[in-house]
């Protein structure tokens, strides 16, 4: 499937239309298993005719009037259930009114599809979903392989060509972890930069918003229309753009994630970026934190849901999720007061240590693992969940916006990734910067 921008492109020529492209994507998306909670049709046919008619008349809204696009079910959809992939919520009162980010996108004339499937509550990187299934990765041809968490319907939905966007959340790297293991772009934005009202909501200090895509520029002309701007963005020469590649990461990461990581970072070297390979003191610093002190994400997500584990419908999560989410019942208050001074302490720390420069990293440490093994075993879950969210984690800490792009694959064709991160804020010049790098490399 091309990109969204490439499908708006087809709409202005007449060599389609959006109600075509609509009714694609709705006969794909009724055979794609567990990938959508909620098909929205009846909205998506409306929204489609009439931007079919506008496209017609050579008014478009906007440079993605038509274009069919899928929440995950975290967004309030008017008339639709926000499920937040949890048993106890499907009977929940249906939303009264878009999310500000699903009103903005509408009111550009894209087309909403439905609501997809996620981690329960977003608390997993893995995308396992007992109730309402899991999505499978469609690189996974040897055999069943997760999609990631917890964005995986938003992510299957993209690589599958159901959709050419998808909106996902990110709060320990549930955006950029299954746009990785599926071949995708996915930008995390810094917490700030898009409303999230009308977003159910995990952990409010470390939430975003941003989309899944088949491209950069698709991301940035969804950053415009959230943004309310208009702009025409066109890749830049790398020459003189400072990278700093993680170099202790490369130690402890699958040998096609390292190979392919450092074969993109030879072909930015030839464009002529500047690539400092060096620990990143602060990145280090942070992924030590996490470790001793545990994840900021916790204790919120324990404050936000304790009346629900305090309930009867306790008893209706995922054991892992609920296990989760008690395992911070515990923790000290004094170790939370830690770790939100640490938190500023070190973003300040970053933007001094990078100076102008961005971070590469791996977006995740390995490939999409096999699916099997982690339905049944419930401690080899709990260990890969950490072990894929390990490279992820500091930079949501950090409230670093990133943006993955595909590096690669390994001899099983499953996708790698590589992470440009800037400081928190930055995005703007971190978006222009992922457009530049994405059209050097070869893949």
């Amino acid at each position: 499937m091309s990109d969204a921008t490439s499908m708006a492109e087809d709409f202005a020529s007449g060599r389609s239309d959006p109600v075509q492209a609509l009714e694609q994507a709705l006969d794909h998306a009724s055979r794609a298993a567990a990938v959508f909670i909620t098909l929205t049709a009846d909205r998506a046919r409306r929204e489609a005719e009439a931007a079919a008619a506008r496209w017609r008349a050579g008014q478009p809204l906007s440079v993605f009037d038509g274009v069919p696009l899928a929440w995950k079910d975290l967004f309030d959809v008017a008339g639709s259930v926000t499920t937040a992939g949890a048993a106890y919520r499907r009977d929940a009162p249906a939303a009264l009114l878009d999310a500000p980010s699903v009103g903005l996108l509408c009111r550009a004339g894209m087309v909403s599809v439905g609501k997809t499937n996620l981690s329960e509550l977003a608390y997993s990187g893995l995308g396992l979903n007992p109730h309402f299934g899991t999505p499978h990765n469609p690189h996974g041809r040897d055999q069943p392989r997760i999609p990631g968490g917890s964005s995986s319907g938003s992510a299957v939905a993209v690589a599958a060509g159901i959709v050419p966007i998808a909106m996902g959340t990110d709060t320990a790297g549930s955006i950029r972890i299954p746009a990785a293991f599926n071949g995708l772009v996915g930008y995390r934005s810094s917490s700030r930069r898009y409303s999230r009202d009308g977003v159910f909501p995990l952990a409010r200090t470390l939430d975003s918003l941003g989309p899944l895509t088949r491209s950069v520029r698709d991301v940035l002309a969804i950053d415009d229309l959230l943004n309310g701007r208009r702009q025409t963005h066109r890749a830049r020469s790398l020459k003189g753009l400072r990278l700093v590649l993680e170099q202790r990461l490369l130690d402890d990461v699958q040998p096609a994630v390292r190979n392919n990581l450092l074969r993109a970072v030879e072909q930015l070297n030839a464009a002529g970026a500047l690539i400092d390979v060096r620990p990143c003191a602060t990145f280090q610093a942070t992924l030590e934190l996490i470790q001793q002190q545990g994840w900021l994400g916790a204790f919120e997500a324990f404050a936000l849901h304790e009346a629900l584990l305090d309930s009867p419908d306790a008893a209706r999560l995922d054991p892992r999720v609920r296990r989760r989410l008690e395992a911070a019942r515990s923790l000290p208050a004094s170790r939370l007061l830690q770790l939100i001074d640490a938190r500023r302490r070190l973003q300040q720390q970053l933007v001094d240590e990078l100076d102008g420069a961005l971070l590469i990293t791996p977006t995740v440490a390995h490939v999409a693992p096999a699916l099997a093994a982690l339905e049944v075993d419930d401690e080899r879950f709990a260990s890969t969940n950490l072990a894929t969210l390990r490279l992820t984690m500091p930079g949501s800490l950090l409230d670093m916006p990133g943006v993955t792009l595909p590096s690669g694959c390994d001899a099983l064709g499953l996708p790698t990734g590589l992470l440009l991160s800037a400081p928190t804020g930055e995005d703007a010049r971190l978006l222009r910067a992922a457009l530049s790098v994405e059209s050097q490399l070869t893949i």
